[in-house]
């Protein structure tokens, strides 16, 4: 089938699709991006965000914590953290941002005079209160 391509979300618990699609908006660290058959070869980072995949049943949607995708021929998504938007509700998504929080509280403390590393570690933490927004339920806002 030369519109779609083979794709594979995989996180440390498990496999998660393994499908033939038509195309995959990622959540790129440096910027969305849309994945589709013949796309160039690209290796690209995660930031937190939704991963939407189009298959020929119909369009699904992920949220994931970070990791990294490799496209060729095919597309793999290696998930830092992956759950079907489905199964993210209110209680799920706070857990993620306390997460993301407490992770960003550690790099303040480790790196007290570095901006760069702190800065990154808000820039995630703020992606993970958006993925709330997104997905429809109330954004928990931490304190920085």
């Amino acid at each position: 089938m030369a519109d779609t391509m083979q794709f594979d979300l995989v996180s440390p618990e498990r496999k998660l699709l393994s499908a033939q699609v038509k195309s995959v908006q990622i959540p790129g660290a440096a910027g969305d991006m849309t994945a589709m058959p013949n796309h160039a070869p690209t290796i690209t980072t995660l930031r937190p965000g939704i991963l939407t995949v189009e298959t020929e049943n119909g369009t699904e949607e992920f949220v994931v914590t970070g990791g990294f995708a490799e496209i060729g021929e095919s597309l793999s998504v290696l998930a830092e953290r992956a759950l079907p938007r489905g199964d993210v509700d209110q209680a799920t998504y706070e857990s993620m941002v306390d997460e993301a929080h407490a992770s960003y509280q550690k790099t303040k403390e480790a790196f007290p005079n570095e901006p760069g590393p702190v800065d990154d570690a808000v820039k995630l933490l703020m992606d993970m209160v958006a993925v709330g927004t997104h997905i429809g339920l109330d954004p928990k806002q931490p304190s920085i």
